[in-house]
C-alpha cells in the first residue's frame, strides 16, 4: 500500500518498537513500516524467538539499505526483565517514538471451569500484564519529548465475547479499557493511542491457541475469506501515519464474511 511522501514524512527518522515482531502481524507491520518509510527509519524488533528477529532484520536491510534495525529478544510474559530492557536499548535505539504492542496469544478453548491455570496464566501475563507494563516503561520517555503513538493490538473477542473464549477475550477486554483509560489521561499531551480490534485473520495464531494442532487450526478458517496479516499491518501504518492531530482510535476490522466474533459466513464446499 502506499502512504505518499506524506507518510514517509511522517515516519522519517522515527524509532518504533514492535513486539511479537517475529511472525504474523507483528512481523506484518515492520515490513510495511519499512516501506512506507522508505527504510528511513529505526525498527526496534522484538520476540521470544530471536532467530526469526536476525533473519526478518536481514531481509530488511537487504531491502532498505539505510534502515536501521535492532532484533531483541524479549518475552513479554515476563514483567519483570521490561524495565531493565527499555533502560539498557542502545543510545541509537533509546528514544522511542511509537510503541506498537502486538505480542499476544490465545491458549486453548476449554469452558470456565475446566482452563488450565496454566493457560490463563499465560495469556494475562502476555496480553496484559506485559502490554502494560511495556507501555509504562516507554510512556516517559514518550512524555520526555510531549509526541509519540502507542498501538495497542485488541481484538474482536474484546467486543463480542464468544464461548470458549473466557480468559482471551477477558485479556482483550481489559487492552480496551487501559486504551480508553491512557487516551483519556494523556489528553492534555501530544502522545496519541490508537487501538486495532482484527476479527478473523489467518496466521499462526491458532496454531498457537491449538497447541500446534495444525488440522484444528485450519478448521478455523475452513470455507472462509479471512484477513491476512499484511491487511491489519496496512490499518496499523495508515494510523501512524496521519497528520498529529488526527487519532484513529479505534479500527474493528473484519474480513467481508464476518459480522461479529461468532458470525462467520462459511462458503458449503462445492461436491
Amino acid at each position: 500500500m502506499s502512504y505518499g511522501a506524506k507518510g514517509a514524512e511522517r515516519l522519517a527518522n522515527k524509532t518504533i518498537l514492535i513486539t511479537g515482531a517475529s511472525a504474523g502481524i507483528g512481523l506484518a507491520t515492520a515490513k510495511e513500516i519499512a516501506d512506507a518509510a522508505n527504510g528511513n527509519v529505526k525498527l526496534v524488533l522484538t520476540a521470544r524467538r530471536k532467530e526469526k528477529l536476525d533473519q526478518l532484520a536481514e531481509e530488511l536491510k537487504k531491502s532498505f539499505p539505510n534502515i536501521k534495525v535492532l532484533a531483541a529478544s524479549l518475552d513479554v510474559s515476563k514483567v519483570e526483565t521490561i524495565p531493565g530492557f527499555v533502560k539498557d536499548l542502545p543510545k541509537e535505539f533509546a528514544d522511542i517514538d511509537v510503541l506498537i504492542n502486538n505480542a499476544g496469544l490465545a491458549l486453548g478453548r476449554d469452558p470456565i471451569g475446566e482452563i488450565l491455570q496454566e493457560d490463563i496464566n499465560g495469556m494475562f501475563q502476555t496480553n496484559v500484564l506485559g502490554l502494560i507494563n511495556l507501555t509504562q516503561a516507554v510512556l516517559p520517555i514518550l512524555k520526555a519529548k510531549n509526541s509519540g503513538d502507542i498501538v495497542n493490538l485488541g481484538s474482536i473477542a474484546g467486543r463480542d465475547p464468544y464461548p470458549g473464549g473466557g480468559i482471551y477475550c477477558a485479556t482483550k477486554a481489559a487492552v480496551k479499557s487501559f486504551s480508553h483509560v491512557l487516551r483519556k489521561e494523556l489528553i492534555n499531551t501530544k502522545i496519541r493511542v490508537l487501538e486495532v480490534d482484527p476479527g478473523n485473520v489467518e496466521t499462526d495464531f491458532s496454531i498457537t491457541r491449538f497447541k500446534n494442532d495444525v488440522e484444528k487450526a485450519k478448521a478455523v478458517y475452513a470455507n472462509t475469506e479471512p484477513l491476512v496479516a499484511e491487511d491489519i499491518a496496512e490499518i496499523i501504518v495508515f494510523g501512524i501515519t496521519r497528520k498529529q492531530n488526527t487519532v484513529i482510535a479505534e479500527t474493528l476490522v473484519f474480513s467481508t464474511n464476518q459480522a461479529s466474533a461468532s458470525h462467520l459466513y462459511r462458503n458449503e464446499e462445492k461436491k
